[in-house]
């Protein structure tokens, strides 16, 4: 049974999301004085987001929409701010039923963050309330990023390698789980992954539902078959249409910043085109609420994150930390959901393998890149089954 030391807890601060009033004020009355781009008249999203959805989000932002509702709702979970190696970490931790939850670390992406967990995270700790079975239950921890919502941002850009101590720790010193699995998408994937490369000893099982970490493919590395050819050509194709954010974001995001700090709906608009482009949009809608989408919008502008949050991007094109070196390869059993509508095409097994000890692999007939938003049932399930066999 895993029980969390109290004394590796003496350093946790209880912590609950207080927005001033004068913030919310001010936001009010940016969105009141928006001023719209001009767009062809049959423009839609094929040059970006869609300039009648946003017109339609930002009225339903100003009549409708409830931060403090959800506020309320959000601090329904335990929070909590610890210090780790100089960073403020902010995370939710849910303990789960029964006598041996297994302790799991949930890590989002960008333009995610932490509120993308937060219709699983019940249903992973308590799954008996959701008609599952107790002994698939988890001790459900889900951090923010350094630089993105509550957690203090980093001096300078880190890549995810860097992130992934600050994880181990919070997991193996800070909560006192001397293992645990990891689950994670877009940046989480890495993160994930690089604690599968590094802290082994620690990290039980990985669970993934894209794979960003690229297989080493220099000097004696085994040639491509014809099933990686054929998808790294349709996966190049695809990041030459979506990955113009990257770019920008990885060269001179300070100057995006200007804009997307100062606008919520020009913040809204660059995010809101990926929920609709990397998901399964039916009649070119993005498949989330209103309310999802400007909930995680909220999390960036309430806590003027943006900018800090594409440092990953800014680190990757100057440090790497996006690829395998040789003879490194995530040797943790792994987990695999793959979704057809994310960023890329989902990757043939053999490639998967270059990187990862692929232990299990699921194929959704739909979904995309935010799958724990889009189709959280199915994410629950695929973790439930998989880890089964590593408690």
């Amino acid at each position: 049974m895993s029980t969390p030391a109290t004394k590796a807890s003496s350093a946790i601060r209880p912590f609950s999301i207080a927005v001033p009033d004068a913030d919310l004020e001010d936001l009010r009355t940016r969105l009141k004085r928006t001023r719209y781009p001009r767009t062809s008249a049959d423009a839609g999203w094929r040059y970006g987001t869609d300039k009648p959805f946003v017109e339609r989000l930002v009225s339903h932002w100003l009549e409708k929409y409830d931060w403090r509702a959800t506020e309320q709702r959000l601090n329904q979970f335990p929070q909590y701010m610890v210090n780790i190696d100089g960073y403020d970490i902010h995370f939710i931790h849910v303990r789960g039923s029964g006598t041996n939850p297994l302790p799991l670390i949930l890590t989002h992406g960008w333009p995610g963050s932490f509120v993308e967990f937060d219709n699983v995270i019940e249903q992973l700790a308590h799954p008996e309330k959701f008609g599952g079975n107790i002994d698939d239950a988890f001790d459900v921890i889900v951090p923010s990023i350094p630089g993105y919502g509550w957690s203090s941002p980093p001096s300078r850009p880190i890549t995810t390698r860097d992130i992934a101590p600050l994880w181990d720790k919070l997991m193996s010193k800070v909560l006192g789980y001397p293992n645990y699995v990891a689950q994670g998408g877009d940046w989480g994937s890495l993160i994930a992954s690089w604690l599968g490369v590094d802290f082994a000893h620690h990290l039980k099982a990985l669970h993934i539902n894209i794979m960003g970490l690229r297989p080493y493919t220099g000097d004696g590395s085994a040639p491509f078959i014809t099933d990686e050819v054929e998808w790294l050509a349709k996966a190049r194709d695809r990041l030459r249409r979506e990955s113009g954010y990257q770019a920008i974001q990885g060269t001179k995001p300070q100057t995006l910043a200007f804009g997307l700090a100062d606008s919520p709906v020009g913040l809204a608009a660059w995010i809101i085109e990926k929920f609709h482009g990397w998901s399964e949009s039916p009649n070119d809608i993005p498949p989330f609420t209103l309310d999802q989408l400007i909930t995680n919008v909220m999390i960036y502008w309430v806590t003027q994150s943006i900018h800090t949050s594409t440092w990953l991007y800014t680190a990757a094109r100057l440090e790497g930390g996006m690829g395998l070196g040789r003879n490194e390869k995530v040797t943790v059993p792994t987990g695999f959901m793959a979704c057809p509508h994310d960023l890329f095409p989902p990757p043939p097994d053999a490639w998967v393998k270059r990187t990862y000890n692929l232990a299990h692999r699921s194929d959704l007939a739909s979904g995309g890149h935010f799958i724990a938003y889009e189709r959280g049932d199915d994410l629950v399930g695929d973790m439930q089954k998989f880890f089964r066999n590593y408690r």
